[in-house]
């Protein structure tokens, strides 16, 4: 649990004005974001209060929750993530995946270039990439100001 800062001004652009001037339910559509990719949760909500979404609810992994983490943090207008979700106690035990970092994305960045630098490997870029899927749809594809989930290497 914590709190991962993001870029306000970065990020998918949910949050439009609608024609009569209404303020929509950003927490719905933060919510309806994060399940376009399919997560497997329980009862996940997401609660925008200014610049701050708070995310309560079960996940099945710890890798699947730092992937919502970082989609509902990658959404323009929202520049903090609260995280009070908890990992889903699976049937069978399974070793503990450590804990992952994060990385912004700067200008003139690419996933070699981050791989290099995090791992000393370009080539192990696509160890980035896969921890971003199904938000990457391409390596080529990341912007400034995007978070990145940098897993550990095995």
């Amino acid at each position: 649990m914590g709190l991962i800062s993001f870029i306000k001004g970065a990020g998918s652009k949910l949050f439009k004005k609608a024609e009569a001037e209404v303020e929509p339910d950003k927490g719905m559509l933060i919510l309806d974001h994060i399940k376009s990719f399919g997560f497997h949760t329980e009862s996940l909500q997401a609660i925008v209060n200014m610049e701050t979404v708070i995310l309560t609810g079960k996940v099945d992994t710890l890798a699947n929750k730092n992937k919502i983490i970082v989609a509902a943090g990658n959404v323009e207008g929202i520049s903090v993530v609260e995280d009070m979700m908890s990992v889903m106690q699976p049937k069978v035990v399974e070793p503990q995946e450590p804990e992952k970092q994060f990385y912004t994305v700067v200008s003139g960045d690419t996933l070699s270039k981050i791989a290099k630098q995090v791992y000393g490997n370009a080539n192990k870029y696509p160890a980035i990439f896969e921890a971003n899927t199904p938000m990457l749809k391409h390596p080529d594809k990341i912007y400034p100001g995007q978070v990145l989930v940098i897993p550990p290497l095995d």
